[in-house]
């Protein structure tokens, strides 16, 4: 039995304009160039006007290859504000512990953010970023992918009408094989000063934690973890894999698990007290849903979504309509504060309270 995703309205968040917004992308690496830039391409309210790296070399290359870049500028003249007049918002995707200064100097010039999750290296970092964009009054939003994904809105509104009775529990995995994605054993991912408090939870755990958030729509409360590292590679992190445990503040319990070296596997289940809904694969690019309740399984046709287009189409509608953006930065907040007690609760052994 088969039904479509599609026969309710996953996009509610389009409010009609037929403007377009002009962005600035700060941080050209893979993820950038290989997803981000040809997905914007696609849309049609946004463009991108402006590239930021370190490298000439590599913003040349962007703009020999995107006729709408006109300009590539280095961090330093991004901070000290040119080519102010060619983009409207900026989106940060830089290594983690470098996001504040961007969005500091984004903020400063008075342009919409969002910004790559995680938020930031650590908690006060985030809260210093979120401070930047309050300060400035300019729209931050988290790029939390997973929230715009139309399976993961019709599972959350399957969950709120009550489809699998009340949430129990969720069980959510996500990992993947870094050395074999990228061949090199000093990546900021595995640096401590760049990455934060690890490299498997703060990559990767974070989708589990935060999409279960947004299905429940419940925050956590409470965290147990366990933690190892044992290859040579990811000596100066924690968290070569990963598994935590999260009590919501609406009683469901999850239990999660994450690993940078791993195969590439993806899911989140939730399990309420007359079904199931379970995404599988979920997080990384395709996500599928299926639905388990009085002995029959209902999986959903999914309509093939770019999900890097359906998130900037968001921010882009949300930002020119002038309209609440989720999510903020107190919603980015509350994953960085639950992040770093699952760190905390490994290295004690013990429970941490977040209430």
């Amino acid at each position: 039995m088969s039904s479509s995703l599609f026969d309710y309205e996953p996009r509610d968040w389009r409010t009609g304009t037929d403007e377009r917004l002009r962005f600035a992308l700060v941080g050209i690496g893979w993820w950038t160039t290989e997803f981000v830039l040809p997905a914007i391409e696609t849309t049609e309210g946004c463009v991108t006007t402006t590239v930021v790296s370190s490298s000439n070399e590599k913003t040349g290359r962007v703009r020999r290859e995107y006729e709408t870049v006109e300009h590539g500028l280095t961090y330093e003249e991004f901070a000290d504000g040119e080519a102010l007049d060619a983009y409207d918002a900026v989106y940060v995707c830089t290594p983690n512990a470098t996001h504040l200064e961007h969005v500091e100097a984004a903020a400063e010039h008075g342009k919409a953010v969002l910004c790559e999750k995680p938020m930031e290296a650590t908690v006060e970092r985030a809260e210093r970023l979120v401070d930047a964009c309050d300060d400035a009054d300019v729209p931050l939003m988290v790029a939390y992918r997973m929230q715009t994904e139309p399976a993961v809105r019709r599972a959350r509104e399957l969950i709120r009408d009550g489809v699998v009775g009340e949430p129990v529990l969720v069980h959510g995995e996500n990992s993947q094989p870094l050395l074999e994605m990228i061949d090199d054993p000093d990546q900021w991912r595995l640096n401590p000063d760049l990455t934060g408090y690890g490299t498997s939870v703060m990559d990767l755990g974070i989708y589990p934690l935060n999409t279960a958030r947004f299905l429940l729509d419940a925050d956590p409360v409470r965290v147990q973890s366990t933690m190892d590292s044992t290859h040579e590679a990811f000596a100066d992190v924690p968290d070569q894999v990963a598994t935590f445990s999260v009590v919501f503040d609406d009683g469901t319990h999850a239990a999660c698990s994450s690993s940078q070296r791993g195969a590439d596997h993806t899911r989140l289940e939730v399990v309420g007290t007359e079904g199931r809904v379970v995404l599988e694969p979920a997080f990384h690019m395709e996500t599928q849903l299926t639905v388990e309740r009085d002995g029959e399984t209902v999986e959903f046709d999914t309509e093939g979504v770019d999900q890097m287009a359906e998130e900037f189409e968001y921010f882009a509608q949300r930002v020119l309509a002038d309209e609440p953006l989720y999510a903020d930065g107190e919603h980015g907040l509350a994953d960085m504060k639950a992040i770093a007690a699952i760190h905390e609760a490994a290295e004690s052994g013990e429970t941490v309270d977040l209430s």
